[in-house]
């Protein structure tokens, strides 16, 4: 179930350096090098997997850009927030 907009700024503040962008939730991550990077990538997708749940990624040499949304609710659900947690468990919020 999509969340309201209260909602989701009240659960914004139990997750590190996310943000609201084009109505996602939105996080950039900057890495010592791109197989960091690519590493960090692999280890989220089969997070994302066991989750059924997939974020749109953008990769530039060291850098990840993570947008997630809900799109067969048309916003941000909880399981945007459990996706987002769990992506911070391996970054070492960063």
């Amino acid at each position: 179930m999509r969340l309201s907009n209260l909602e989701v700024q009240e659960k914004l503040r139990t997750i590190r350096n996310w943000q609201i962008a084009n109505g996602k939730l939105h996080k950039e991550f900057k890495f010592d090098s791109f197989e960091q990077a690519i590493g960090f990538i692999d280890n989220l997708a089969q997070i994302a997997t066991s989750l059924n749940h997939h974020p749109e990624i953008q990769n530039v040499y060291n850098k990840v850009a993570l947008d997630i949304a809900t799109h067969d609710e048309g916003g941000i659900t909880e399981l945007d927030f459990v996706l987002a947690k769990r992506i911070d468990s391996i970054s070492g919020n960063l």
